[in-house]
């Protein structure tokens, strides 16, 4: 009996998790899904991310848009933790590293996220933001636990790889854009 709780018992009770039923799994992670690709995939990654790059060119949009990407993708970690829901299947997703099926997609996949967190990082960073890899990299599943050490790591360096990336793709679209709209109009 602990000392400081002289005379009251306290329960030692593990918490119970609620057992979430399938038409609730679906709706969550539809809209998880929906408001994940089009505010921020196609606002963000499609729109506002070109103009940008456009109007204040390479490095300064690059800089401007590594910072609010950066804002964005922490507040969306916060309300994922805070939440406590796979909203998007990110905790899922992790079994895929056991995949063994037929899919020489899926087993490559799979192999590619055998290996060490570094590959791993570069690898998902060509496609992925800093929210969904942080998310998928932290150690454990449905541990909403917030961010580690490790964690800020692979958050700042995946924001970055992923950044320097986007930034030269928009880039370069929006360099193709002026040309042909200068060239043909």
């Amino acid at each position: 009996m602990n000392p400081q709780n002289k005379g009251h018992e306290v329960s030692q009770a593990l918490p119970t998790k609620r057992v979430v039923p399938i038409k609730e799994k679906v709706g969550i992670l539809t809209l998880g899904i929906l408001v994940k690709t089009f505010i921020f995939g196609y606002f963000f990654d499609y729109l506002l991310y070109p103009f940008v790059i456009w109007k204040m060119g390479l490095i300064k949009g690059g800089l401007m848009m590594t910072v609010l990407s950066g804002f964005i993708y922490y507040l969306l970690l916060i309300f994922y933790d805070w939440s406590r829901r796979d909203w998007l299947g990110i905790e899922a997703i992790k079994g895929l590293k056991d995949y063994s099926g037929n899919s020489k997609i899926r087993r490559f996949t799979s192999w590619i996220l055998r290996k060490s967190d570094a590959v791993v990082l570069l690898f998902l960073s060509m496609r992925y933001d800093a929210f969904i890899i942080t998310a998928y990299m932290r150690h454990g599943s449905h541990q909403y636990n917030g961010l580690g050490r490790r964690d800020w790591k692979i958050f700042f360096s995946s924001l970055i790889i992923g950044n320097i990336y986007w930034s030269l793709v928009a880039f370069m679209g929006v360099s193709v854009v002026e040309y042909v709209w200068q060239h043909f109009f």
